[in-house]
């Protein structure tokens, strides 16, 4: 038994030292997958991801001066009839201005009651002077001045009659000295009536006229004033009580009412109970669904390739589409580090009109910007960039060679080749694979030599496989 079991044991050694080795050398082998070169047609395209908008959107805004807050806002994707509430905002601070205002109305109206009496007051009284008040004093100034002459005339005769007497001895001399003191007293109050009436007629009626119309033109200014104070404080109502009545915004027409997009770093919308929303701010929007688009980033590296009116497939979940580019944008949109500072620049693709299509809704639109006819390809994955050029490596009775090519046009999968390969070459699809497997002393390897690394800068990097950028 002892002797069976050993000779068994030996056996199986023996064995397993010869065919391991036949095992490993199969694996090997089996490692240097390879891709026939045939001749064939092949599409370039570009596939960027989008979302679903409509191009004629209703917006609905915020017509509240300055910030205010929302108390209540309908839920995402209504469907609404024509009056329906939307929007309600804070009411508080707005009914406090309008009740403001009204007091402010009511004091502009008081105030321009005053000045407009002012007013005309003013331009009464200066007739009233001209006519009246003016008369009668200058009437009494002649009269004081006819009254001081009177009484100078009558002082005089009675000097004269008590002079007389004085010669004939009846008076004495005092007697005609304060005659002629009556005299002169008679003679000052005629000069001083006089002087009051020539002041009246020279500058008190000049000064009193003056003052009056300076009231006049006054009381004009006072007038516009308060009536242009009473205007504001009326618009200030007016706008106070169309603010108040915007508080809670409607639908001017039926149909669907969607949330803005909110913006890139955000993950939730913008309009939500409890946050503060500015004037002029879009609210809602309702969107005419029988117009969509998807608007989507084409990076910098291939917008010049893509032209309006090129035919673009837009694949949804459940539907897929085709459609044409309608508009190409001339300037990039901003980059910021939520995409990565890449450049793109928004092409808008019309959809035809589709039960269905919704805002919001991801698609993949896949568009053709290149098509090439009866064309050698090879998969990217069997092309290597060096700094002396683009090399893959070929399969052949001899071994595997390294083949210097000649390419074109290119897509995620396939690179057209203008030279260096035949029809029915096979090219390795993992050509660092089987360089960094093979034996090092076999005459067929090929080792990576250090001239095929590229330099970036002063930086340099390894040999990689070359796959350009085709859309996200």
């Amino acid at each position: 038994m002892l002797l069976v079991l050993g000779l068994g044991v030996i056996v199986i050694v023996v064995s397993a030292v010869i065919l391991i080795p036949a095992l490993f050398a199969t694996q090997g082998g089996n490692t240097a997958i390879t891709y026939e070169v045939t001749r064939g047609d092949l599409l370039v395209t570009i596939t960027e991801q989008g979302s679903l908008e409509s191009s004629n959107n209703t917006e609905i805004k915020s017509r509240v001066r300055g910030f205010n807050t929302v108390t209540w806002v309908i839920p995402s994707g209504t469907v609404v009839k024509p009056g329906d509430e939307l929007v309600r905002l804070d009411t508080k601070e707005l009914e406090e201005n309008l009740s403001l205002s009204k007091t402010n109305v009511y004091k502009s109206r008081a105030s321009l009651a005053k000045t407009t009496s002012g007013l005309a007051t003013a331009k009464i009284s200066i007739r009233a002077y001209e006519q009246g008040q003016y008369v009668t004093e200058l009437k009494e100034r002649e009269k004081a001045v006819a009254i001081s002459e009177a009484n100078l005339k009558a002082s005089r005769k009675m000097l004269v009659r008590s002079d007389g007497l004085f010669k004939q001895g009846f008076v004495t001399e005092l007697e005609v000295q304060s005659q002629s003191l009556t005299v002169e007293q008679a003679q000052l109050e005629l000069l001083v009536s006089r002087t009051r009436l020539d002041v009246l007629q020279r500058f008190t009626r000049a000064m009193e006229l003056e003052t009056r119309r300076g009231e006049l033109i006054a009381g004009h200014s006072y007038v516009k004033r308060d009536e242009a104070e009473l205007a504001m404080n009326l618009s200030r109502r007016t706008r106070a009580q169309d603010e108040l009545a915007n508080c809670v915004i409607r639908a001017s027409r039926g149909g669907l009412v969607i949330y803005p997009m909110p913006a890139p770093w955000k993950d939730e919308p913008e309009i939500t109970e409890g946050v503060s929303v500015r004037y002029d701010q879009v609210l809602l929007l309702m969107p005419d669904l029988s117009r969509m688009q998807i608007k989507v980033g084409i990076h910098e590296e291939m917008i010049e390739r893509i032209k309006v009116g090129l035919s673009a497939t837009v694949v949804l979940p459940a539907l897929t589409l085709e459609a044409r580019i309608s508009s190409v944008a001339t300037v990039t949109r901003p980059a910021a580090w939520w995409t990565g500072n890449m450049v793109k620049y928004d092409t808008i693709i019309d959809l035809p009109s589709v039960a269905g299509l919704r805002p919001g809704m991801t698609a993949a639109v896949k568009v053709v910007v290149a098509e090439h006819r009866d064309v050698l390809s090879v998969p990217v994955a069997a092309v290597v960039e060096a700094t002396n050029g683009h090399l893959c490596w070929v399969k052949t009775s001899r071994g595997i060679e390294r083949r210097s090519l000649e390419l074109g046009d290119s897509n995620d999968e396939f690179i057209v080749v203008l030279g260096g390969l035949n029809e029915g070459d096979k090219v390795l699809l993992n050509p660092r694979g089987h360089v960094e497997d093979s034996p090092p002393d076999s005459p067929k390897a090929i080792k990576t030599q250090p001239d095929i690394s590229r330099t970036a800068g002063k930086a340099k990097s390894k040999t990689r496989t070359r796959k350009p950028y085709h859309g996200d």
